[in-house]
């Protein structure tokens, strides 16, 4: 049985993209899937020289080439030119048309059915905006892209998972976003994913409200009384195992945990206590997508950008929960 081939893109190339990649792709330690890195063979080559890897590592991608006859000690790339030379932890957005056509070429790829899930490292959506490009983040782009009718950014480690209603948007827009329809849309899709892609017959999903104690009955702001109650009560009455709305700063205590997922309204109510608990060991894994997606807990990390003291544990976590997923 052929090994399952997975799409990794390197991510913004200033930053450690690079160097875990490389770091981690060159010990082997996945056998268990094909791995394909997607970005600049040029730039992966100069990074790898950096980490004091053979600059010959790596080998232009074929899918039409048989896994098995490249060599164990290379590492296959999907190449995408660079447009300009890169200095490892100096952005420039002159190269942020590239980060672009590297998610482009793994999306063609799980198009033309050459990668069965994609693994992202992670992007710098500041110099992409800088150079004049709208951009949010990977899980919007993703869904644009794909016309996907709604995403859910979710990100989990061993013992807590944490799914947001609303991601990459300014705070103070948070309130209008929240409406009991798309409550009950990513409520209902968060059920489904979790029955579908993680194999639990009735998920609990446990619902933050989005005010101080989720609103102290209207004292506190009427979102939970007047969006969040409502879609809870109607995701109920749809056999859903749902229950909430839950005051964030008590959901995550131990006695409150006994659940299968919360769902945050907003990214930094649910994400610092996540990360908290788990930071570069968790995996970011985007709901609601017709392929699979998972990604690092972490940022770009400039200042170890070339200097081979990049941990790359939350990309083999990424990898190994896509491999499962695909399962």
């Amino acid at each position: 049985m052929s090994l399952p081939t997975l799409a990794i893109t390197t991510g913004e190339p200033a930053g450690i993209g690079p160097d875990i990649c490389l770091k981690l792709l060159q010990t082997k330690s996945i056998q268990s899937a094909r791995l394909v890195l997607i970005g600049c063979i040029d730039m992966l080559s100069e990074r790898a020289h950096r980490l004091g890897l053979p600059k010959d590592i790596l080998i232009p991608f074929n899918p039409e080439i048989p896994y098995e006859s490249v060599s164990s000690s290379q590492i296959e790339c999907l190449h995408v030119p660079s447009m300009t030379a890169v200095v490892p932890g100096e952005l420039n957005s002159q190269n942020s048309q590239y980060v672009l056509n590297t998610l482009e070429a793994a999306y063609q790829g799980i198009q033309d059915h050459h990668f069965k899930a994609w693994v992202t490292a992670p992007i710098h959506k500041g110099i992409i905006n800088d150079a004049g490009i709208k951009f949010s983040g990977h899980t919007e782009w993703l869904a644009d892209t794909s016309h996907s009718k709604q995403v859910i950014m979710m990100l989990a480690c061993d013992t807590l998972r944490v799914a947001l209603a609303t991601t990459h948007i300014p705070l103070k827009q948070v309130a209008s976003a929240i409406t009991q329809d798309k409550l009950i849309d990513i409520i209902t899709l968060l059920d489904i994913e979790m029955k579908k892609k993680f194999l639990l017959p009735k998920p609990h999903i446990s619902v933050c409200g989005l005010n101080p104690h989720a609103g102290e009955n209207g004292h506190l702001g009427s979102e939970e009384i007047e969006h969040i109650i409502p879609a809870i009560e109607y995701c109920k009455q749809n056999h859903i195992n749902v229950s909430g709305p839950y005051s964030a700063d008590t959901i995550f205590t131990e006695q409150r945990l006994e659940t299968d997922v919360v769902l945050a309204m907003y990214h930094d109510q649910g994400l610092p206590v996540l990360k908290f608990k788990s930071f570069g060991h968790a995996t970011n894994i985007t709901l609601g997508l017709p392929f699979i997606r998972t990604s690092v807990d972490h940022g770009t990390a400039l200042s170890l950008a070339g200097t081979g003291n990049a941990q790359t544990q939350s990309l083999h976590n990424a990898i190994h929960q896509a491999i499962l997923l695909i399962q």
